[in-house]
């Protein structure tokens, strides 16, 4: 094995590693939003107590979404199809036929597929990081929010980690420690983005070295089938 195909073997299991733990993080906060943070929380204002929805009227999740899909796709594509792939072209070294063709073919199919969902890691990457930075310092307006009587605040857009860090600067009477950790969470699968653009950079990059390399070597089935 050369130092080229042990590397990209390397980086394949790192992103799926990666991924599982964006995949992780996003599941975790979409349970989250539903189980806890649905049912609103109380804040004291004014020397009274107060309710609010727990989710403004305008949530976005896009965002949430577009990092799934990523990592959903560097998980399954990249990292359990490199597996596949990569066995199917060691295994079809020397076999000629249907099924050998099939197995380099597969192979081929793998390599060139990296580009498409790097770029969409990149895509995620861009997306994510331009709407949350773009509703960065909003704050909810307390004696607004005191006469919505626990409707949803139904002022401005926000993600999830704008609206939580809002949320945090209440006088809330509980779930502070809750919103705090979940808001980590959120943070957390913000920012894993970057390893895994990361990473995946380097995996399409050493497939596609590797496969260059590979083509080059010459071989015995190439040389039967012409």
């Amino acid at each position: 094995m050369s130092r080229l195909s042990l590397a990209l073997k390397i980086a394949v299991g790192l992103l799926m590693v990666d991924s599982i733990i964006e995949l992780s993080f996003v599941s975790s906060m979409v349970a989250w939003l539903h189980r806890r943070a649905s049912q609103g929380f109380s804040f004291n204002y004014d020397g009274s107590t107060h309710f609010l929805a727990g989710l403004p009227a305008n949530i976005m999740t896009d965002q949430g979404h577009t990092s799934n899909g990523a990592a959903g796709t560097a998980f399954v594509l990249i990292g359990v199809g490199g597996i596949v792939a990569l066995s199917l072209r060691h295994w079809s070294r020397d076999r000629l036929g249907r099924l050998g063709a099939f197995a380099r073919s597969f192979y081929h199919l793998w390599v060139w597929i990296n580009v498409p969902a790097f770029l969409l890691t990149i895509g995620a990457l861009a997306y994510v990081f331009a709407v949350t930075n773009a509703h960065e310092g909003q704050t909810i307006d307390v004696p607004f929010a005191v006469g919505l009587d626990g409707k949803a605040y139904p002022s401005e857009s926000w993600t999830p980690q704008n609206w939580f860090s809002a949320l945090l600067q209440l006088d809330l009477l509980d779930a502070r420690d809750d919103i705090q950790s979940h808001l980590y969470v959120m943070r957390g699968w913000q920012y894993n983005l970057i390893p895994m653009f990361i990473i995946q950079l380097g995996v399409t990059v050493l497939a596609i070295s590797e496969f260059l390399e590979w083509r080059r070597q010459p071989r015995v089935v190439q040389s039967a089938e012409k």
